[in-house]
């Protein structure tokens, strides 16, 4: 169980007991919620929209190349002798199981309403047959990006699609692509626990042995909009205005190209890995000094990007999954919340003041993290333009919602990268720890950088992550970030400005 909105399952126990340590002396420790239960509304009428799925609504409605950049995609490499008819009866399961997987979205006077696709419709899962294909790895990454790329009609739907590869009578490749209207990463992992759990009992003959769910998307929907005439509307919209007020408009980072005057979603990727030694480091470091992982990877975050764009005020973006009430951790939906993060790194830090700054920011935020981010945005009433999105460019996601197993008694399963090239943010590094390690990925918006300057972003990130485990007491503005060979090239082979003299000028 979440502990203020942070998933204690990938923390030790002395982290928390610190973060329990931290809350009671702050006096916030989790006290039972005062709003009412979420109760189920009728659905003989026009059903209400989340304050997120509306913001979506509306971005794809002033611009659909933004819908692409919210799709979600998720894909697994199967091994073994799958039913292809037991996956598609255990799909059709899941999709008359959660109602956000079966929402449509229309409009009535510009606003937006959700509608709901007969259960009885089924889930699409398009099969591809590559079994006698030359060049079936070619074919493989065109069905793949094909079917990350292949747009959703929010209006018409579905919002949810299956792709299944043959590769080999034993061999496949599952892809599920969802538009983040209807679901979040936290989603992923409640879809593939329900169809592990289906697909086992339908492969052996059994009834659908999953309980009924209590409520579905819609009811959350309608309490999320009740739950703005509480007094807690009004505690969090106070400090989120007090917090934002004359934070940073835009990011001075350098770019490589000019900002295009409406926003490119176009985006590339470098994949980040801290090996097992350093990932350990980490870990003592954050022990010491009564932070979690997450809070300090998020400090030497924000430390490079204070030593790259010279803003000693930064405000960062991260995900939250806002799943704090019991009812709706079994559901799928769109739930997640994005809190915007402010850093001061004024007065020259030390590392080890940094980790306290951040950690305050980060249970602060949390603490607040109710208020939607549509409303965080109206109440900050931040400049608005097309060119970059509003409160924050940058975005550190730390993933530790697991997404479940697939390890079906005569299937095995492994995950399966699909490429995609679309972003939201100028910058979005995804973390997690798997096995020991801290990996992920680095996005960004190619209308901006070139791989090049992303790899030396990679890199600087590195170093100070090193120099955070070998000397917290060191200043954050005197921390060599700069790897021998760049030192060389910007200190010597780009400075060798001298040129032969040419020898038969003659001076009269």
């Amino acid at each position: 169980m979440d502990i203020k909105g942070i998933d204690l399952k990938n923390l030790d126990v002395v982290e928390i007991e610190q973060l329990r340590s931290l809350w009671k002396a702050k006096g916030i420790e989790k006290q039972k919620d005062s709003i009412s239960s979420i109760q189920k509304i009728t659905r003989e009428h026009w059903l209400p929209v989340s304050y997120g799925q509306q913001r979506l609504w509306f971005l794809t409605q002033l611009d659909g190349d933004a819908s692409l950049a919210y799709h979600i995609p998720f894909a697994l490499h199967l091994h073994g002798p799958l039913s292809t008819s037991v996956l598609r009866r255990s799909l059709n399961a899941v999709w008359a199981r959660h109602e956000a997987l079966r929402t449509i979205l229309s409009s009535s006077e510009g606003q937006p309403y959700a509608e709901l696709l007969p259960s009885e419709m089924g889930m699409p899962l398009i099969e591809h047959d590559l079994r006698h294909v030359a060049n079936a790895g070619q074919h493989l990454d065109h069905v793949c990006k094909e079917a990350a790329h292949k747009c959703f009609d929010l209006s018409r739907g579905p919002l949810i699609r299956g792709h299944l590869i043959h590769l080999s009578d034993c061999e496949y490749i599952f892809i599920l692509i969802q538009h983040h209207i209807i679901s979040d990463g936290w989603s992923i992992g409640v879809i593939i626990r329900d169809l592990d759990i289906l697909y086992r009992a339908f492969r052996q003959g059994e009834a659908d042995p999953l309980p009924t769910l209590e409520i579905q998307y819609p009811d959350y929907a309608a309490w999320q909009r009740q739950w703005f005439t509480s007094d807690r509307f009004s505690i969090q919209a106070d400090y989120w205005r007090r917090i934002l007020t004359d934070a940073p408009i835009l990011s001075t980072l350098p770019t490589d190209r000019p900002r295009p005057p409406q926003q490119s979603f176009d985006g590339a990727r470098v994949s980040v890995q801290l090996d097992a030694s350093l990932t350990q480091g980490l870990k003592h470091l954050s022990q010491k000094h009564g932070t979690t992982l997450f809070m300090t990877l998020m400090a030497a975050w924000a430390a490079v990007l204070m030593r790259l764009s010279g803003q000693h005020d930064l405000v960062i973006g991260t995900p939250t999954a806002n799943r704090n009430r019991t009812e709706v951790e079994p559901l799928a939906g769109f739930f997640v919340n994005v809190l915007a993060l402010r850093i001061d790194l004024s007065g020259d830090p030390t590392l080890a003041e940094l980790l306290v700054r951040v950690r305050q920011a980060i249970l602060a935020a949390q603490d607040h993290q109710d208020l939607p981010f549509e409303k965080v945005v109206e109440i900050a009433q931040p400049p608005r333009s097309l060119s970059y999105t509003p409160l924050f460019q940058v975005m550190f996601a730390w993933q530790n919602n697991e997404h479940g197993t697939f390890d079906l008694a005569d299937l095995r399963a492994e995950p399966f990268d699909i490429a995609f090239d679309h972003v939201k943010f100028d910058l979005e590094l995804h973390l997690h720890e798997n096995d020991g390690i801290v990996a992920g990925v680095l996005n960004y918006a190619t209308a901006l950088f070139d791989a090049a300057t992303i790899e030396r972003h990679k890199g600087y990130l590195l170093a100070m992550l090193r120099a955070m485990v070998a000397d917290a007491a060191q200043s954050v503005s005197r921390i060599d970030l700069i790897a021998p060979a760049e030192r060389t090239l910007l200190l010597e082979t780009w400075n060798q400005t001298e040129a032969p003299y040419p020898h038969d000028l003659c001076i009269h």
